[in-house]
């Protein structure tokens, strides 16, 4: 990066806990988010969904909703059709979470795809006259999942172009002659991520521009996506994404119905703003497709993996190429000289499936650590003990080094916050009154992926500091860290730092997912900062001025001055007086390591630029621990404690860091016992947070997160791994293997429910 090794070594913000600089807002209810716009003549619109999975639209009775008092027009296919042009996924090279587009023919390829759009003076009339539309169709067959007549089956190789399913020795004859061998099957449902922000998008024109407010994680592939589907400049669009609400992987890209919005708003020619009700944002977004996992496992008589087969296959849609691979982090997590993975994705009738936090981890992990702890069973082993035997220091299929590996620090340090000392070989002996009591265990682990990013920073004549990147605020932190770093790498104090996200006009910056946003930015702030430092301190050391003759190294900000050790010091604001013109402000490009220059152009150009790789491994680790408590006659499965122990790299904020953790962490155990979406003739039947289940409060009434030192010096110049993805990983697993530990009995499927365990 061509920083200085001491550059960012002194420790006063980061590193220790802050609260949220945006955090009076939120509660206070000051914060603005993208449905809270309101612009002069705004005008609601309100969607209506395709009832049937596949076929033909053959005609609209809208007189009803016409006669609705402030309706003003409905838009259907035949307004639309041919006026938006159709723009790839994004991780197919395009900008879009799907290239479907609606109110594009008459066609309907799955159930909830949009086939009106209702705009009227108010919500409510918006609302009324969309309930009133009618739709006739012609239903064809259709495929809604698995072993369904016409779901077509594709080898993930076929359908990625940079697919290679991980392999090494000859894994079926290994495990043909293993001394102790596991073969299960492993399945994890359809689950939405339901934000508590909707998916929202308000559009306006003024003349050729158009203005978006919309929450995404992605504005660069919003705007260019936009562009290209309405044959505009880039130039002429702008986005907005201020604060948001929630996403976990949904608001990913470019939506379906943003392009529709900006089209109703063009022939109305006043601003729109579109709020779906909950229930349409299970299919104009994305969401976790249902995975099925074969696992055969094989171990001599020591416990030292002899084979390991993972065969994996996952749900997607017709027409997008979207499918969130796993077996790299499955093949690579412990020493085996035999593996053979296999990834199929199955082609239904159904919008395209999407990242989720943890995508490809949270179904991949809990079948491999299902297995491991069957294994364990098998062989009459700690569960901790096994996964000890098997660490290894370097990734089995390329041979490459883990930057550093703490995995088994994790697990030490859980064991023995958690109490693992207490837990029993046998299972279904411990007891609590009716309860029967079950302890579990899962490891946790996530790569490390880097984006490129670009900065501006500034040093304003007071000597305050701002700070811009097009990146985005998802809830994370994020905005708390910049202002940290820029306070303490630029010496003033927190209130002195202004950041802005959220909007095209700033500086570039990729994708918000991955756990890549704070080793993203972090580094691009810092050769920011770096920059102005030197600037200021060589302007100091000018032979007029303030601090000449003092050695340049021995020169830093700190609390508002620059200060030299023979006690010299300049207020931070003279210094920048005596800047050039136009050295108050620097551009930081920052590119990791492999990206090289076309990295940066993929953001500016809106396009996917997430990288990971390099000469060693670099992953983020976590152990999971569950406490399970069975009700002997009523079968209630109850989570009285969960507990986490990650290794992540430097923490640079631990309160926003065990905040993220232990939230994802109350996900998991929603993954382990509730989150299910329920499929019924290729429609989705419980698309509301009435039936739709989500962990809450009372679910989880115990929840730890401790953090375990990670010095890695390997993984990027500031030690950062990301971190908002691995909380959530290997809960599920910990969870199904303590009910296994207190009834006796292996759940393979997702959710566990109560008539599974009675």
């Amino acid at each position: 990066m061509g920083l200085p090794a001491d550059a960012f070594a002194h420790p006063s913000l980061l590193g220790q806990p802050h609260i949220r600089v945006e955090g009076a807002a939120k509660v206070t209810g000051a914060a603005l988010y993208s449905s809270d716009v309101h612009l002069p003549g705004l005008v609601h619109a309100a969607l209506v969904t395709s009832t049937i999975p596949r076929g033909r639209i053959t005609g609209f009775a809208l007189d009803a909703a016409h006669a609705v008092p402030g309706a003003l027009r409905i838009f259907t296919h035949r307004d639309f059709a041919g006026a938006i042009r159709p723009v790839k996924h994004l991780m197919a090279g395009g900008y879009a979470n799907s290239s479907h587009l609606p109110l594009g023919s008459d066609a309907v390829a799955y159930h909830g795809q949009i086939v009106a759009l209702v705009v009227a003076q108010t919500p409510e009339a918006a609302a009324e006259a969309a309930g009133r539309v009618g739709v006739t169709y012609a239903p064809t067959p259709f495929s809604a999942t698995f072993e369904a007549p016409g779901a077509e089956t594709v080898p993930l190789a076929e359908l990625k172009d940079k697919h290679a399913d991980p392999r090494s020795g000859d894994a079926d004859g290994a495990l043909a002659s293993a001394a102790v061998r596991i073969a299960a099957r492993y399945e994890t449902p359809v689950q939405h991520h339901n934000p508590m922000e909707l998916f929202t998008t308000t559009c306006a024109w003024d003349g050729p521009r158009l203005t978006v407010h919309e929450p995404t994680r992605y504005i660069g592939a919003v705007r260019h996506g936009l562009a290209a589907q309405l044959g505009l400049d880039p130039a002429a669009i702008r986005v907005f994404a201020g604060l948001i609400g929630g996403h976990f992987g949904s608001k990913f890209a470019l939506s379906q119905h943003t392009a529709l919005v900006a089209l109703a708003a063009r022939h109305l020619g006043r601003p729109v703003s579109l709020v779906p009700t909950r229930r349409q944002c299970f299919t104009i977004a994305n969401y976790r497709p249902e995975t099925r996992h074969d696992i055969r496992l094989g171990a001599d008589r020591d416990g030292r993996f002899t084979a390991l087969i993972h065969e994996a296959a996952m749900a997607t849609s017709r027409f997008d190429p979207f499918a969130m691979e796993g077996t790299d982090v499955t093949a690579s997590l412990y020493a085996c000289p035999n593996v053979r993975t296999a990834e199929r994705a199955v082609r239904v009738d159904r919008n395209t499936p999407g990242p989720m936090r943890a995508p490809p981890e949270v179904p991949y992990l809990f079948a491999l650590e299902s297995a491991i702890d069957e294994m364990a069973v098998a062989l009459g082993l700690d569960p901790i003990a096994l996964r000890r035997r098997n660490d290894t220091m370097a990734d089995p299929i390329s041979g490459k080094p883990f930057s550093s590996r703490p995995l088994m620090r994790c697990f030490d340090a859980g064991a023995q916050a958690f109490g693992w000392t207490r837990r029993t070989s046998e299972p279904g002996t411990l007891r609590d009154g009716p309860w029967r009591v079950g302890l579990g265990c899962a490891a946790s682990v996530r790569p490390v992926k880097i984006s490129p990013a670009t900065m501006r920073v500034a040093l304003a004549p007071d000597g305050g500091v701002r700070v811009e990147t097009a990146h985005h605020e998802i809830g994370n932190g994020i905005t708390t860290l910049l202002a940290l770093a820029a306070a303490e790498w630029l010496g003033v104090p927190v209130a002195a730092v202004t950041v802005r996200l959220g909007d095209t006009a700033l500086p570039p910056a990729g994708v918000s997912g991955g756990s890549s946003t704070t080793t993203s930015l972090l580094h691009t702030l810092a050769l920011g900062c770096e920059t102005l430092r030197t600037r200021l301190i060589r302007c100091c050391l000018e032979p007029d001025g303030p601090l000449a003759g003092a050695a340049p190294a021995a020169l830093r900000p700190e609390a508002g001055m620059i200060r030299a050790v023979d006690g010299r010091a300049v207020p931070l604001a003279a210094a920048v007086a005596r800047l050039r013109p136009g050295e108050a402000e620097t551009l930081a490009e920052f590119v990791p390591v492999g990206g090289g220059p076309e990295s940066l152009a993929a953001i500016r150009d809106g396009r996917m630029a997430l990288a990971s790789g390099g000469a060693a491994l670099s992953w983020s680790f976590g152990a999971q621990f569950a406490e399970v408590h069975v009700h002997a006659q009523t079968g209630e499965i109850r989570v009285p404690r969960l507990l986490g122990a990650f290794a992540a790299g430097r923490i640079l904020n631990p309160l926003t860091a065990r905040s993220q953790l232990t939230g994802g962490m109350i996900w998991g155990l929603g993954s382990a016992l509730l989150e299910e979406t329920l499929l019924d003739g290729g429609s989705y039947r419980n698309p509301d947070l009435a039936e739709y289940l989500v962990a809450t409060a009372a679910d989880a009434p115990r929840v730890e997160a401790l953090i375990v030192d990670d010095p890695d010096t390997g993984v990027n110049a500031l030690g950062l791994k990301g971190l908002g993805e691995l909380g959530i990983i290997g809960v599920n697993a910990a969870v199904a293997n303590a009910v296994f530990h207190a009834t006796g009995r292996r759940h393979r499927r997702l959710p566990i429910r109560i008539e599974d365990v009675l």
